[in-house]
Order: structure tokens, then C-alpha cells, then sequence
């Protein structure tokens, strides 16, 4: 494992670049970097994927609007929880967002966040889609990232 602590000019630049990172950090906050995750006061809050810092789903349970929103139907959860690509028929409504943007998947009832996807398809295409994957779930309750997170 590699850890680097973040300088306050390195981490005004990280804060230029994700906007969202102003809800989690203050002057006085302790940032590192320790392999692809973002420690804020050593919990691993972030990942990085391909150069994009993503929020965990632990920060998402608090703070929901950092990333564009699909909700799946009921039938879908388990699958979604489980890892399983999210696939069009479990769709019921989306926030608009391109291809290969970060996602979180929620359940219909409740808006709770279950997952962490990259879009396959614009959110135009995905809605007029009828079948196929169309979400890849990168980050869910068990992986490697959230048993990091705990």
C-alpha cells in the first residue's frame, strides 16, 4: 500500500476538479491518497477510476446528489446488490447524464442507494433502449471497496 498526504495546494487543485469534495473537506482536514481511494481522516470516502473520483456508496447513503441517479424496480435489487449489471427491462427512471458517466443505482421505493455504475448508454438511449445491459456496476454492498469502507 502506498499513502501520500495531499499538500493544501494539491488539494485546492483536487477541489477545482470535483466540486463536490467542498460537503467533505474543510482547511483543516486530513486528505491522502492510500492506492485508488481518497482518505478523508483516514476513511476511505472516494475511489479513483480511470482518473474520476467516485464517491463510495457509505458517502452516498448520506449524500445522495453527488452523482446522477437511475432507480431500478424491485425485481431488480437483488441482482444490483449482488453485482450484477444493471440491465434495461429493470429501469424505471433516470436523471440525465452521457455515456460513461458514474452513476448510483436506486431502488424505486425508498431512493436508497444499492450501487455504483458506469453508464453504457446516454440516458436518452437508455430510455428508449427495450433490452441489454445498459449500466456497469463497478462498486456494491460486499465488494472489495465497500469492505474497505467499513
Amino acid at each position: 500500500m502506498s499513502r501520500k498526504q495531499y499538500s493544501k495546494s494539491e488539494l485546492r487543485e483536487l477541489m477545482s476538479k470535483f466540486s463536490f469534495l467542498e460537503k467533505f473537506i474543510d482547511k483543516k482536514s486530513n486528505v491522502a491518497r492510500e492506492d485508488e481511494f481518497l482518505l478523508i481522516e483516514n476513511k476511505p470516502l472516494f475511489f479513483f477510476k480511470e482518473d474520476v473520483l467516485v464517491p463510495t456508496l457509505s458517502v452516498l447513503l448520506k449524500e445522495v446528489n453527488i452523482l446522477p441517479m437511475v432507480v431500478v424496480d424491485k425485481g431488480a435489487i437483488r441482482f444490483v446488490v449482488n453485482g450484477a449489471d444493471v440491465m434495461r427491462p429493470g429501469i424505471v427512471g433516470c436523471d440525465e447524464f452521457s455515456k460513461g458517466d458514474y452513476i448510483v443505482i436506486v431502488d424505486e421505493t425508498y431512493k436508497k442507494p444499492l450501487a455504483v455504475g458506469q453508464a453504457l448508454l446516454d440516458s436518452n438511449d437508455l430510455l428508449q433502449a427495450k433490452e441489454g445491459k445498459v449500466i456497469k456496476n463497478i462498486h456494491f454492498v460486499g465488494d472489495i471497496i465497500w469492505e474497505k469502507c467499513k
